[in-house]
C-alpha cells in the first residue's frame, strides 16, 4: 500500500442512528430497520430523536437560523460537531464544500407553492434557496475565511466532496478542508419523483422496508431518509486521524437508462478499479456499497464487484436498509460507517448477505453512484497505514 494521502481528522453527523459516535455505533448494533411511515404512509428515514433535538436547538436561536433551509442547518450542526475540538485560526486558509443532491428542498417547495397561490415572495427567496448557501453557512458560522464550495453530483456528492477536499490539500491551496453532504429530502414532492420513476418502496408494513443489497429481491425498494455527515481533512496531521484516504477513483459512464446505471456497473468498475491502482491494492477486507434498494441498481453493483474482485469478493455491507437512502449525503454516511468499523475493527453484518466477516479491518472501500453516469469509490486504512 502506498503512503497515505490524506487522513481524516474528526468528524459528525446526524442521522436516523443518532448523533454521537456511541449512539450510532450502538444503533448499528441493533438488526432492526430504522425506517418509520409517515403520514402519508410513506417509507421515510427520519433523524433519531437526539438528533431532531440538535437541529430543533439550532433553528430555535432565531435569526439567521430559523430562515435558513433545513439541509443548510443539518450541515452547519453537523460541521460545528466534526470541529467542536479544534482550534480554528481564522488566518489560516480553509476549504469547505458540503454536496447535496437537491439542497434547500423544503425551502424552495414552499417559496414555490407561495408563489403558485399568488403570494409574494421575501427578499432572502433567492440566495436562501440555492445550493450555494448551504457551504458558504457553514463557513459563516465557522467564522474561517474558506474556499466555500456547494455543489450536487446527485447521489455521490458527498464522496465528490472528500474529493474534492482532498485535491485542494494536496495542491497546498488550503491549510485545513471541511467537506461532507446534506439532504432533508422527506417532502411528498420528492418522494413523489423518486416514485414516478417507480424505484420507491411499497407502502406495505414489513420489517425491512427496503432490501439494500438483497440481490433476490423482485421489486424496487427504495427508501428516502435525511442526513448529514462532515469531515475534516487534513495533508499532516498533527496527531493519528481517524482513518487515512489512500486511494481515490471515479467514473463515467453513457446514460442508458432514467437513473442511469447500466447493467455491468462500468462506472463504478471504472471508479473501483482506480482507487486500487492508487493505493496500491489488488484488494480491500471490506466494502461499503451504494445499492440503494433498487433490483438494478443493487444487482448493476454486485455484478461490477464481482468484476473488479475476480477471486475473492470482500465482505460487503451498507446502510440503506437500515436509514435510507439520503442521497447526496450517503456517501458521507458510509464514509462515517467505514471509519466506525475501522475504529471498532469490527465488521458490521448485513441481514441479506450470508458471509464470513473479516479477521480484521486494515482497508475498506467505499461507494457511491448518482444520475448523469457518475460513480467514485475511495479506500480508508486504520490511522497505523501510515
Amino acid at each position: 500500500m502506498k503512503k497515505p494521502i490524506i487522513g481524516i481528522v474528526q468528524m459528525g453527523s446526524l442521522s436516523a442512528l443518532g448523533s454521537k459516535p456511541a449512539e450510532i455505533w450502538q444503533s448499528y448494533q441493533q438488526g432492526a430497520s430504522l425506517l418509520a411511515q409517515n403520514e402519508e404512509g410513506k417509507w421515510v428515514g427520519p433523524l433519531a430523536d437526539s438528533a431532531s433535538k440538535k437541529l430543533q436547538a439550532l433553528y430555535t436561536e432565531g435569526k439567521p437560523y430559523s430562515r435558513l433551509d433545513r439541509s443548510t442547518l443539518l450541515a452547519i450542526e453537523t460541521a460545528l460537531q466534526a470541529t467542536a475540538t479544534l482550534d480554528l485560526n481564522p488566518s489560516e486558509n480553509w476549504g469547505v464544500n458540503m454536496g447535496s443532491s437537491r439542497g434547500a428542498t423544503q425551502v424552495l417547495e414552499r417559496a414555490h407553492l407561495q408563489h403558485v397561490d399568488g403570494a409574494d415572495l421575501s427578499p432572502n427567496t433567492s440566495p436562501l434557496t440555492t445550493l450555494g448557501n448551504v457551504s458558504s453557512w457553514v463557513a459563516q458560522v465557522l467564522g474561517v475565511e474558506a474556499l466555500s464550495i456547494s455543489h450536487s453530483v446527485t447521489c455521490s456528492s458527498g464522496l465528490q466532496a472528500i474529493a474534492n477536499g482532498v485535491s485542494w490539500l494536496e495542491s497546498g491551496r488550503c491549510d485545513h478542508f471541511l467537506a461532507g453532504g446534506t439532504e432533508a429530502p422527506l417532502t411528498s414532492f420528492t418522494i413523489a419523483q423518486m416514485e414516478a420513476l417507480r424505484i420507491y418502496a411499497s407502502p406495505d408494513a414489513t420489517p425491512f422496508p427496503c432490501r439494500a443489497l438483497d440481490l433476490k429481491k423482485e421489486k424496487n425498494s427504495m427508501v428516502l431518509g435525511e442526513a448529514a455527515a462532515s469531515f475534516v481533512l487534513s495533508k499532516a496531521p498533527q496527531n493519528p486521524p481517524l482513518a487515512w484516504i489512500v486511494g481515490l477513483g471515479y467514473g463515467m459512464e453513457p446514460l442508458s437508462s432514467p437513473t442511469s446505471i447500466s447493467g455491468q456497473g462500468l462506472a463504478l468498475q471504472k471508479a473501483m478499479k482506480m482507487a486500487l491502482q492508487e493505493a496500491d491494492l489488488d484488494r480491500v477486507d471490506a466494502l461499503v456499497s451504494h445499492t440503494p434498494g433498487t433490483v438494478r441498481g443493487d444487482r448493476a453493483e454486485y455484478h461490477a464487484i464481482q468484476q473488479v474482485f475476480p477471486e475473492k469478493i470482500p465482505a460487503i455491507t451498507n446502510n440503506k436498509w437500515k436509514i435510507g437512502h439520503t442521497l447526496g449525503a450517503s456517501g458521507a454516511l458510509s464514509l462515517e460507517m467505514a471509519i466506525l468499523m475501522l475504529q471498532k475493527q469490527q465488521f458490521i453484518p448485513h441481514p441479506f448477505l450470508a458471509q464470513a466477516a473479516p479477521q480484521q479491518l486494515q482497508t475498506i472501500m467505499v461507494n457511491a453512484t448518482g444520475f448523469g453516469g457518475n460513480a467514485i469509490s475511495l479506500i480508508l486504512a486504520p490511522p497505523g497505514a501510515s
